[in-house]
């Protein structure tokens, strides 16, 4: 293995067919790599790979891309029904549940799948590096390839590594990710890494004025977008995220870092999960998206 960016003859496995994994399939497939999806859920990396073929065709109806070039992207992705697909795999990507031994259950299964010198990269917002890597034959391998939602629109990419990542695998993904448009940082794991670890002052700070009453979700987050300069007020945002994972990666940044008050995790929030209020996507978060 060399530090440069993986050839585009490599096959790329993208496990998780949710926003993340289907942004993540289709960067790499618009990047010329053949791209196996899969999801543990019926139908779902089918129904995914219908969607991300009308993203491209829609881009392509603008004339940000070529219609032939769509066309190819689409069909380099085919989605997969078995983690033995993946035994032809250069590079293995995970984006499922934001939960440590769900992730660690998967990465066992998925190293006596591929290839030895097949790199095992985990699209975690926060997780522990190191642990998702303990007790790995060849935890070397393993490494962050975190990015942000939307995927394919959202240039940055944080290069992940744990105490046991090899410093040769995290040169190759950062170079990889390079190639394929996007801007990597590395990083190394500690909680939060950098973005979430800067980030969750911005959505505690306004879920604690939110909790005294100082104001409602909609005037501040025009405060932040009209005097804070912000593209997206926090309450806005996190409902693009979800708050299942926002809350999750607010707890999980908390508890690492040993219950500092300054990351105590929001009960509005995690009542918004209780009651499966999730955002943009169940159609209810702090905004009503269902008429939208």
């Amino acid at each position: 293995m060399t530090d440069q960016a993986l050839d585009r003859s490599v096959v790329v496995g993208v496990i998780g067919a949710g926003a993340m994994g289907a942004g993540i399939a289709q960067i790499a497939a618009q990047a010329g790599h053949r791209v196996r999806l899969f999801d543990n859920r019926m139908g779902a990396a089918d129904q995914a790979q219908a969607k991300i073929a009308t993203t491209l065709a829609a881009l392509a109806a603008k004339g940000k891309l070529a219609p032939a070039d769509a066309e190819a992207a689409a069909a380099r992705i085919v989605p997969v029904h078995a983690l033995g697909d993946f035994v032809s795999a250069g590079l293995v990507i995970e984006a499922i549940v934001e939960d440590l031994d769900v992730k660690r259950r998967l990465l066992r299964e998925l190293e006596v799948v591929v290839a030895p010198g097949a790199i095992l990269a985990t699209n975690t917002s926060s997780l522990s590096i190191t642990a998702l890597a303990a007790g790995l034959k060849r935890p070397g391998r393993v490494v962050g390839m975190h990015f942000f939602n939307p995927a394919p629109v959202l240039p940055l990419v944080e290069v992940v590594s744990g105490i046991a990542t090899d410093a040769q695998v995290a040169a190759v993904v950062h170079a990889t990710a390079a190639a394929w448009g996007k801007v990597p940082v590395h990083a190394t794991s500690t909680p939060g890494f950098i973005v979430n670890r800067c980030a969750r002052p911005f959505y505690a700070e306004a879920l604690r004025l939110l909790a005294e009453r100082a104001a409602d979700p909609a005037t501040l987050d025009a405060l932040m977008r009209e005097a804070g300069g912000f593209r997206m007020g926090p309450f806005e945002l996190m409902d693009l995220i979800g708050h299942d994972v926002n809350f999750a990666v607010t707890k999980g940044v908390w508890e690492a870092c040993f219950h500092d008050p300054r990351f105590t995790p929001s009960v509005h929030q995690q009542e918004l999960v209780n009651a499966v209020f999730l955002g943009r996507k169940s159609g209810r978060g702090f905004y009503d998206y269902q008429g939208a």
